[in-house]
């Protein structure tokens, strides 16, 4: 019985996250795009706001992303307004104020719900029930680590920095292979 459970909870980790290629976002600039556009990247998807105590971690993902860019690493910035009202601008402030506060050149992605009813299906596959990480995003700044094959493969909460050793080592681990 163990051994069925153990395999069963290892195809729901990786089955759902062959599906995250297939399911449509966009970009702040309104393109559609899918996580298939970054097939063989490793991706870190970020829930963000402007007008959060944790809104300077935008200064640390730039630098991360500077520094592993050149290896694959793509960070995709999805702005979200679910957590105390911290995301309010349009797409133009939101886009605006990346750049002139913290030069952000990683992709900044359109406004979106992370729970809630009208969660986006994104975060629905990550964190629903079901999910390959079950449980609502807490607050702004929840990290997701997506591998070169597009499969989900960690999760950091909100105030787990981006140049932690856990987020760095799982970054460096997931571009290696």
């Amino acid at each position: 019985m163990k051994f069925l459970a153990s395999l069963f909870a290892a195809n729901l980790a990786v089955a759902p996250a062959a599906d995250l290629d297939t399911i449509p976002f966009k970009t702040i600039g309104g393109k559609e795009q899918t996580l298939a556009d970054y097939k063989g990247k490793v991706v870190l998807i970020v829930n963000t706001a402007s007008k959060c105590g944790l809104t300077k971690q935008y200064e640390t993902l730039e630098t991360i992303f500077d520094k592993y860019k050149d290896q694959g690493l793509v960070i995709l910035a999805f702005p979200c307004n679910d957590f105390g009202n911290q995301e309010p601008g349009s797409h133009e402030e939101i886009a605006e104020f990346c750049k002139v506060k913290f030069d952000v050149s990683f992709p900044l992605m359109a406004k979106l719900h992370v729970k809630g009813k009208d969660q986006h299906p994104l975060y629905a596959k990550l964190t629903g029930d079901g999910g390959i990480f079950p449980g609502n995003v807490k607050w702004n700044f929840g990290k997701f680590l997506i591998n070169k094959k597009g499969e989900a493969i960690a999760r950091f909460e909100p105030r787990q920095k981006p140049d932690s050793k856990e987020v760095v080592e799982a970054i460096e681990k997931a571009l290696a292979q």
